[in-house]
């Protein structure tokens, strides 16, 4: 009975750690994200700006308190940065490098009246960028083990159900609908390019995942013949 009642203090102590860790990550997001685009701008007044960070962080913010209630392991994965892939830590540091430039133009785009985004354009950009959200969100609760580096944990096992049924990385599909509509969300044309390369450098990510599982993923070799299209449904 002591044992049990150790046990539990420590997976609540555990959990607490987390739930603190969560909310500093959280807060310390939303600071970087608005100097990024309010200080280039130089002004409160980039109403597109306020937008993107309400789409980005009151999602960011249910999905947060839903995995904490319901999988707070899977939050422990999704926090691991150190990428163990040599490749892949190449290919993070370029698409990092392209994803900080290509978020500090619109501010200065604002802030310069390089570009005239129209106004639909952006509300258009900003309904699919929350449909991003939505795709990205239902691949995680499909899938406990979709971890932030390339790495197969013991007793993972092949998700083939939900989005896994269409393509077999659901999240970076996601994923590509908000890096695509991110520049035009916020006003900018001329930030375009550099999301487009940073979209780019996920057919690398994924080419090397795919190695990974291929090679120590039971299962997926047999879920690949299933399932063909990688990333994007009827095209590749």
């Amino acid at each position: 009975m002591l044992l049990n009642g150790c046990h539990k203090i420590t997976i609540v102590t555990d959990l607490g750690k987390l739930k603190i860790k969560v909310v500093l990550i959280y807060l310390l997001g939303i600071l970087v994200v608005a100097g990024m685009l309010f200080l280039p701008a130089g002004s409160l007044d980039y109403w597109q700006g306020w937008a993107y960070l309400a789409i980005i962080f009151i999602p960011i913010l249910f999905v947060g308190l839903y995995f904490l209630k319901n999988d707070p392991e899977f939050i422990v994965r999704r926090l691991k940065t150190k990428e163990k892939e040599r490749s892949q830590k190449k290919v993070i540091t370029f698409a990092t490098i392209l994803f900080i430039i290509g978020f500090l133009i619109p501010g200065f785009d604002y802030r310069f009246h390089w570009s005239e985004v129209p106004l639909w354009l952006v509300i258009l950009s900003d309904i699919l960028l929350f449909f991003g959200y939505i795709i990205v969100f239902l691949a995680f609760r499909e899938n406990s083990y979709a971890s932030r580096v390339v790495e197969v944990e013991k007793g993972q096992k092949v998700i083939s159900t939900g989005l896994y049924a269409l393509v077999r990385h659901p999240m970076y599909f996601g994923v590509v609908f908000i890096y695509l509509f991110t520049p035009l969300a916020l006003g900018s044309f001329i930030a375009f390019p550099f999301f487009a390369v940073v979209i780019f450098s996920l057919f690398f990510r994924i080419r090397d995942e795919e190695k990974l599982l291929l090679k120590e993923l039971k299962g997926y070799k047999e879920y690949c013949k299933k399932v063909k299209y990688k990333l994007l449904p009827y095209i590749w």
